[in-house]
């Protein structure tokens, strides 16, 4: 599902309310999931999972077109781990 289609289905389900009202509450949503990811914290959705941050190492690369090696600096990435019902979800048969 891509955010458009986000978007629609949740215009569908909630017809009182307007295109740009939903919008909002779609941008506020992610930008405080990626508010508090930014500062380090942790945002956990109940029955569906977590999101966090792990730290990768900085590390020795490869240039893929010379061949030549690079520093590649150590960085914060999302994580996400999920939960115990979105895990049932995905395996019930």
């Amino acid at each position: 599902m891509i955010r458009s289609e986000l978007l629609q289905l949740l215009a569908r389900e909630n017809p009182e309310l307007r295109a740009e009202e939903i919008e909002k509450v779609v941008n506020v949503f992610f930008d405080e999931i990626a508010e508090r990811l930014a500062r380090g914290g942790r945002v956990e959705l109940r029955g569906f999972g977590a999101f966090s941050t792990r730290e990768r190492d900085a590390r020795k690369g490869r240039n893929p077109r010379t061949g030549d090696s690079v520093d590649v600096p150590g960085k914060k990435v999302p994580y996400f781990k999920p939960g115990k019902e979105m895990r049932a979800r995905l395996n019930a048969d």
